[in-house]
């Protein structure tokens, strides 16, 4: 078994026994008179949603490529090669995305030092968007203003260590003038900042912000659509909330996927905030769950199965070893 679906079938065997220990909770009964009376037509409406975030994640994916000047990348390849990086959301802070870059490199000879800082930016703008949905779900809901406070205190750090040239420059001279590992290191990790302030500039971060916020505003009305559907009336403004802090959470924690972090999140703020019965609670938890995590999963192995029929040869050991793509530091 390769060490791509080795780490999936571990991270799905934790996603099992997290999802079975809510269930044993909750009480098996409860859950399933919950999912008995479910309309699963707004399940299907909330992959939907959900889905929608992809696209507008891929137009920031495009916006990125575009900034940096890579080219010659026929738009078809380039939502496949995206979309191939759903195939390791399941690692901690979704880091294992940079794994598109390096399929770029296999199928298009982009340099991979260029194009993985994109995971990077991708990420600041998903983080800023996150912080401005909480302010938004805050607006309904007392203590909001806690989390998005403490969020944009770690954005601006982000930012400044990003944007101050000086301190990182003067590393990357030492790191140069030393012997080694670390001297032949620092030219790639030269190129990878300078790829990086170019997609963190001030600027560049309005148009890709926009996109995450209404993005990942969808998926927040993903979790609405779906309590509806236990005839749970949750306001979009609590659901935009519930939302948005447990997936924050789960992305400050070094857990695969924020595996048991989002998902207790969920549901006690839904249980205890927002006063859904314990069963619909849970099983909304692990349908959204399903919806935003898991179904990114399957997505991402259907593009990178289709990438490999358009590419044979190129892929096969990529696949077999990801991470020895990934850029080093």
């Amino acid at each position: 078994m390769n060490r791509l679906v080795r780490r999936l079938v571990v991270a799905m065997l934790l996603g099992v026994a997290i999802y079975a220990a809510f269930a044993l909770y909750t009480g098996v009964d409860a859950l399933r008179g919950s999912l008995g009376e479910y309309r699963w037509s707004t399940f299907f409406f909330a992959l939907v949603l959900v889905t929608g975030n992809y696209l507008l994640r891929f137009l920031k994916w495009q916006y990125y490529l575009g900034r940096l000047e890579i080219r010659g990348v026929w738009p078809l390849d380039s939502l496949l090669v995206f979309l191939s990086g759903f195939v390791l959301t399941v690692t901690p802070g979704k880091l294992g995305e940079v794994f598109k870059s390096a399929v770029l490199a296999r199928t298009h000879g982009a340099p991979i030092a260029q194009t993985g800082p994109i995971v990077v930016a991708e990420r600041l703008t998903d983080v800023i968007a996150v912080i401005a949905l909480i302010l938004i779900g805050s607006a309904t809901f007392e203590g909001g203003l806690t989390w998005a406070v403490a969020g944009g205190v770690a954005v601006t750090a982000g930012l400044t260590a990003i944007l101050w040239q000086a301190p990182v420059r003067s590393l990357l001279s030492w790191m140069e003038a030393r012997e080694g590992a670390v001297g032949r290191l620092a030219p790639r990790l030269g190129e990878a900042y300078t790829s990086l302030r170019i997609l963190a500039a001030p600027m560049a971060l309005l148009f890709p912000t926009t996109l995450s916020v209404v993005g990942w505003g969808a998926e927040a009305m993903a979790l609405q659509a779906i309590l509806g559907g236990f005839g749970e009336d949750v306001s979009a403004g609590r659901a935009i909330f519930f939302f948005s802090t447990a997936t924050l959470a789960g992305a400050l924690v070094p857990i695969p996927g924020g595996l048991g972090i989002v998902e207790g999140m969920l549901r006690e703020q839904l249980v205890h905030l927002s006063a859904v019965a314990e069963g619909a609670a849970t099983a909304s938890m692990i349908l959204i769950r399903f919806a935003t995590l898991w179904w990114a999963v399957l997505v991402g192995f259907a593009a990178l199965a289709v990438l490999r029929v358009r590419f044979p040869g190129k892929l096969g050991d990529l696949a077999t070893e990801p991470s020895s793509s990934a850029p080093s530091g």
